[in-house]
């Protein structure tokens, strides 16, 4: 398990650390935490949240307090590389069957929370169709409003009654984030994984891009044409910014200290 808990080197990138690392690697230590004490939250990013993080400080110390960020999107791989770090597309879909695979001979229990039920449902059916003896104890579809305190107590309580090792969180960017790191001291789960479009994907109910655009960077390009409406003014802030920013960072121009906080399991 030492191995598994070896932390892997950190790019700051636009002032959130990025964990360069492998798909197997990412694996091994989100089951290694799920097996060990404490209590740990884990974000997928890719180049919107990171600018996200730009405009929101009080988001970029959400990031900052994550056990591990991945690199969810091919720029965040590309400017490890760059940097001189190895490292590949930690995709939340792919950590996510990665990790639900490998669990099952360890007997791990998993939670689905977010989306709808419908979603879960498909979602629960394709990873023990890809996983055969996955253990899901509970799926949560919580409602698309604020909650009320004691709404919120209670989804707290069902989803600690179900006692996941692993507890799957797939709201969206940042609402995740935010929820993870807001419900951290509250839920008994060892570790949290947002995850995002993973719920959506792995389920059927959007269409994922191919493998070789996935590969090398054109995803948004699929995304961007199945759900122009959605995703149009997303990505003309987004894209733009990042490159910017990063090349501010590149040069030298600007500063970019990180928000890391204290709940670093690695």
């Amino acid at each position: 398990m030492a191995d598994a808990l070896a932390a892997p080197p950190c790019v700051n990138i636009l002032g959130v650390e990025v964990a360069a690392q492998t798909l197997r690697d990412a694996t091994a230590r989100l089951l290694g935490w799920a097996r060990a004490d404490g209590r740990r939250y884990v974000c997928v990013a890719d180049a919107n949240v990171i600018t996200e993080a730009q405009r929101d400080p009080g988001f970029r110390t959400v990031l900052g307090g994550a056990a591990m960020v991945t690199t969810d999107g091919m720029p965040l791989v590309w400017t490890c590389r760059l940097r001189g770090i190895p490292a590949e597309r930690v995709y939340g879909p792919d950590l996510m069957l990665a990790a639900c695979a490998a669990s099952v001979p360890l007997g791990l229990r998993h939670v689905l929370f977010g989306s709808t039920e419908r979603t879960l449902e498909a979602l629960e059916a394709g990873l023990r169709a890809r996983a055969p003896g996955l253990v899901v104890a509970a799926r949560i579809a919580p409602p698309f409003r604020p909650l009320t305190a004691e709404e919120d107590a209670d989804l707290v309580a069902r989803i600690n009654a179900a006692r996941p090792d692993i507890l799957w969180v797939g709201l969206g960017a940042p609402k995740q984030e935010r929820w993870m790191a807001d419900h951290l001291g509250r839920l008994e789960a060892p570790v949290m994984v947002g995850v995002g479009a993973a719920f959506d994907f792995l389920s059927g109910a959007k269409p994922q891009a191919p493998g070789w655009m996935r590969r090398n960077g054109l995803e948004w390009c699929f995304r961007l044409a199945t759900e122009p409406r959605r995703l149009a003014s997303r990505y003309a802030r987004c894209i733009p910014a990042f490159i910017g920013l990063s090349l501010c960072q590149a040069l030298g121009l600007r500063r970019f200290p990180t928000g890391r906080g204290a709940a670093d399991g690695g």
